[in-house]
């Protein structure tokens, strides 16, 4: 089973192209990585997911309904100047349920209190997030998506500048995820951790060098030729066109 498809996309911002042709499946239920060099494509092709971008050319398969993707942005994209506290800012992510002005009901507490017992932050409640460190906050905004009960879920370098007790917290999380049979599609650039955590990788660089195993698509061939086609790519050049291989 596919849970979401990459049917020749092609994605770019004004006369800029970032993703060219790309053709690939993420299998449903797995823990899938997104990598490649800096300007790959890769936080790109995240937004063609979730609408933010329209395809160019070609079309993105992904699971009906507006409750079925959980998107995380990069960290240093999310606001921590709001007044708010940890758990209504964990609380947010119930919108869809209660509505963006509902009233948080007694079962929406225990799903949030749950959440932050999950994510290592059970007495956080009342604490500003302005407040944390980056590590809680990324716990907290882990918090936030474990409480959307999307069955996919986008995650936009989740694990960077983070501290290893928070990244082994967030590790049992995506394993979590993963019992339960929710997919999870990652843009990572440790590929020490890709190898041991997740079974399936995309490898892009612009265009996709390759699909499948985590262990077939990182060989040293594939890795170089990600780099090679990366250095070659004229940022000026409008626009971007396939390279021979």
């Amino acid at each position: 089973m596919t849970a979401l498809s990459f049917n020749n996309v092609t994605l770019g911002y004004g006369r800029t192209t970032a993703v060219l042709d790309v053709c690939a499946v993420v299998p449903e239920g797995s823990l899938t990585a997104l990598v490649g060099p800096n300007g790959a494509g890769k936080s790109t092709l995240l937004k063609g997911i979730i609408g933010e971008l329209r395809p160019r050319s070609g079309t993105i398969e992904r699971p009906d309904g507006r409750h079925s993707i959980a998107y995380l942005p990069q960290q240093a994209k999310v606001d921590t100047g709001t007044p708010i506290t940890v758990f209504d800012f964990v609380a947010m992510g119930l919108w869809r349920t209660i509505g963006a002005f509902g009233r948080v009901r007694h079962e929406d507490r225990a799903i949030v209190d749950e959440a932050l017992r999950v994510v290592g932050l059970p007495d956080l409640h009342q604490r500003q997030i302005g407040a944390l460190s980056g590590g809680q906050m990324q716990r907290v905004l882990f918090a936030r998506l474990l409480v959307q009960d999307a069955p996919v879920i986008l995650l936009d370098e989740p694990f960077n500048s983070i501290d290893r007790r928070t990244l082994d917290v967030l590790t049992e999380v995506l394993d979590r995820w993963h019992g339960e049979g929710r997919t999870v599609l990652a843009v990572l650039h440790d590929l020490d951790h890709v190898r041991e955590h997740f079974s399936h990788t995309l490898l892009i660089a612009r265009e996709l060098i390759a699909a499948g195993p985590t262990e077939t698509v990182l060989s040293k061939e594939n890795l170089f030729r990600a780099r090679t086609i990366s250095d070659a790519i004229d940022d000026d050049a409008v626009p971007f066109r396939r390279r021979a291989a």
